[in-house]
């Protein structure tokens, strides 16, 4: 397998060769500039100009891609320096890397990098002797695909200090086994006890120490990574709205977090074995500066998780697609976009649409009022009230509908005998013709139908000649009449 220094050189540093074993015969004319040449093939004379050609690279591009390229190890490094000294971005996806101190050593001797793709490299963990490695002015780096455990994870975070985008997609995470809390905050079990649990003090005492040793084994508590701005962590099978609440503790100063695909269930910290009821009703707040948040195709059913976010007060950028709350809404998709504004106050751009105007939002709360103002008090929510007070009592809109009546009472007249009857509007007139066959007895290709307009009798009435124009191109209404009359 090829190294990276090889990989690039076959890329980008190949020499041409250029085989013609009969080379033609030139001619200089004194007549051409010198840049033109003749050339005698035969009994014919042609031109040819002459391009100096370029010299070749000294160094490669800013954006090196060697993704797919079987790299398995970095190569000589001084080459690497010599020839890299520009790149900023290295693409190295889906390659064969596996050892941590080749990957170190590329970034080492590549001074200028800022962007690293290591997606789908069989990577094994850091070592510890990793602490030591030098520090890397990395800001960007992707590890989708990779499976690498949380522990190095932290070994790069700690050796990465300025990172400030981490992509952790398709990792197969189902728990997030980094926390920056403090070791006490470690809560396994409810910390209170009634008096009815005094006798069992000291075996639950031995559990609750059994029970933080096992978290404490399991979960590593770690510094913060305050320089972390973005994280992506798409389609990671993690379910637990408390697990997310540790990556705020990782990175508090996150804006942005992508948990598109993950089959969140509640965005309410609900395993009280591990956070009290306070602490669960304040999972916001380890997301102080959060403006970005993608939950789409979350297991999310819940008016209750739209609340949630609205608790998030930075954030202004949400995108909460496919989730199974909004199949089971009876309302439109601009209706489910009305509740959704009135509900998040602070929210600026919804599943990807422009801004919200101050017209749109105005009109999304008053429907909110509007919507909930029938409903029983405690189907209404906290976010009613508030509104109410804005926009005070509403009037419920006027229920019109412009749809064109189906069916009309008209007037039916035969031989001087008439008889009101329902027609549907959307038959033809051949197809009256067949339905009043029962009612008179006259055969369809043996009567004439007239339409006599209620509105305009003066200008008396029009024959349907038409066998196949719908009756209400004739703009018919209840009370019109039709003149049957017999062919002669």
């Amino acid at each position: 397998m090829p190294s990276l220094l090889e990989a690039l050189e076959r890329k980008y540093f190949a020499e041409c060769e250029f085989e013609n074993a009969n080379q033609p015969e030139l001619h200089k004319r004194s007549d051409l500039p010198n840049d033109f040449t003749v050339t005698k093939c035969g009994g014919r004379m042609e031109f040819s100009i002459f391009i100096p050609r370029l010299s070749p690279l000294t160094s490669v591009p800013a954006l090196l891609v060697l993704n797919d390229c079987d790299i398995d190890c970095a190569g000589d490094f001084d080459s690497i320096r010599e020839k890299c000294q520009r790149v900023r971005e290295l693409d190295l996806a889906q390659n064969k890397l596996q050892d941590w101190h080749e990957v170190f050593n590329i970034l080492k001797h590549m001074p200028r990098i800022e962007f690293l793709n290591l997606s789908k490299n069989q990577l094994m963990n850091v070592p510890s002797a990793l602490q030591a490695a030098p520090t890397i002015n990395l800001k960007n780096l992707v590890l989708n695909g990779t499976y690498l455990d949380w522990m190095c994870v932290d070994a790069l975070l700690q050796n990465l200090p300025v990172l400030q985008e981490l992509h952790l997609s398709l990792n197969n995470y189902t728990s997030v086994l980094l926390d920056a809390a403090d070791e006490g905050s470690c809560q396994c079990v409810p910390q209170t006890e009634t008096a009815s649990e005094a006798e069992a003090k000291a075996e639950a005492d031995t559990e609750t120490e059994t029970c933080c040793n096992l978290c404490q084994g399991r979960r590593k508590l770690t510094q913060a990574h305050g320089a972390l701005q973005t994280l992506h962590f798409t389609g990671n099978p993690i379910e637990h709205w408390e697990e997310i609440c540790r990556l705020g503790r990782l990175f508090p100063r996150l804006e942005a977090l992508v948990l598109a695909e993950c089959p969140i269930k509640s965005l309410q910290a609900t395993n009280t074995a591990e956070l009290d009821s306070a602490t669960a009703s304040e999972c916001h707040k380890y997301f102080p500066c959060l403006k970005l948040l993608n939950l789409s195709c979350a297991q999310l059913n819940s008016w209750a998780d739209i609340d949630e976010l609205a608790k998030y007060e930075q954030l202004q950028n949400l995108r909460v697609k496919h989730w199974p709350l909004w199949e089971t809404l009876e309302c439109t998709e601009h209706e489910r976009r009305q509740l959704l504004i009135a509900r998040l106050p602070n929210v600026s751009m919804l599943n990807g649409g422009g801004k919200i105007s101050v017209d749109e939002r105005v009109d999304a709360e008053r429907a909110f009022v509007r919507h909930y103002m029938d409903k029983p008090e405690a189907e209404r929510p906290a976010r009613y009230a508030e509104l109410l007070a804005v926009h005070g009592q509403l009037d419920p809109l006027v229920n019109v509908n412009l749809k064109p009546e189906k069916r009309v009472k008209v007037v039916f007249t035969y031989n001087d005998v008439s008889e009101s009857r329902f027609v549907d509007i959307y038959l033809t007139v051949n197809d009256l013709k067949v339905k009043l066959e029962k009612l008179i007895g006259l055969a369809p290709n043996k009567m004439r139908l007239y339409y006599l307009d209620q509105d305009y009798k003066e200008f008396g009435p029009e024959e349907m000649r038409y066998p196949n124009k719908q009756l209400y191109s004739y703009n018919i209404q209840s009370g019109d009449e039709i003149i049957i009359d017999a062919k002669k």
